[in-house]
């Protein structure tokens, strides 16, 4: 006869011999739907910084007439 006592989140078995097993009682597993990924965020930023740096080196240029002003 196999007996079993649920307490703390553990499931407790007991044989007929008195042995005792315990086992961890496992969490439901739930799916994430993710919208927008990390690497989708990562390109969309690294590409607005080089626009945003391609601006600003034409920008320096049309002012100074130097391609990086102080150097060239």
């Amino acid at each position: 006869m196999i007996k079993s006592d649920t307490k703390l989140n553990m499931t407790v078995t007991t044989e007929d011999r008195g042995r005792q097993n315990v086992w961890a009682k496992e969490p439901r597993m739930e799916i994430m739907d993710v919208a927008v990924t990390h690497n989708e965020k990562a390109e969309k930023l690294n590409g607005r910084l080089a626009m945003m740096g391609v601006i600003a080196a034409l920008g320096s240029y049309a002012v100074t007439g130097q391609m990086i002003p102080g150097i060239w």
